[in-house]
């Protein structure tokens, strides 16, 4: 019994020596974590498809890379810079704001601006009593003798009356 009692007691002491401590790994990124970035990105092999919806195997093993990517403390500036250097800036959901690029954020604020005015001044316009004006000669106007199809048609109102 002293035996056996002498072995756990060695076998306790030199295992208490010989673990290490386990650290805990990072956690797995979530679905949201990675769609997060995915619908920022748009597919690099299909036209005008968001990188979290795109059904391909590829899109699939894009999101995979991000997952893993997120996993080892990449940021989200850092994989949309990879995905930039390895497949242009046309898998950024929104241009960067250089080069002729600055036209999309300054464009159609400008537009809407330009057609709110033009549009202001067209209901001014329609909605303001207009002036009449006289021709150069007013006294020597001419009376203005009723049509035929008018006269007969006053005329037949008054009948019914």
């Amino acid at each position: 019994m002293k035996k056996f009692l002498f072995t756990i007691v060695l076998t306790l002491i030199f295992t208490g020596f010989f673990a290490r401590v386990a650290f805990a790994q990072n956690p797995t990124p979530s679905d949201d974590d990675v769609n997060a970035i995915a619908k920022q990105l748009y597919c690099p092999v299909c036209e005008n498809t968001p990188l979290d919806v795109c059904p391909t195997e590829a899109c699939r093993q894009w999101r995979e890379l991000i997952r893993q990517k997120l996993a080892d403390g990449w940021t989200e500036a850092q994989i949309k810079q990879y995905f930039v250097d390895n497949y242009g800036a046309r898998v950024l959901g929104t241009p960067p704001a250089r080069g002729i690029n600055w036209l999309v954020y300054i464009l159609p604020p400008v537009v809407i601006l330009f057609g709110a005015f033009i549009l202001f001044r067209a209901l001014r316009a329609w909605t303001k009593p207009g002036m009449a004006s006289a021709g150069p000669n007013e006294s020597e106007a001419k009376p203005v003798m009723p049509d035929d199809y008018v006269a007969r048609l006053e005329e037949e109102l008054k009948k019914r009356k």
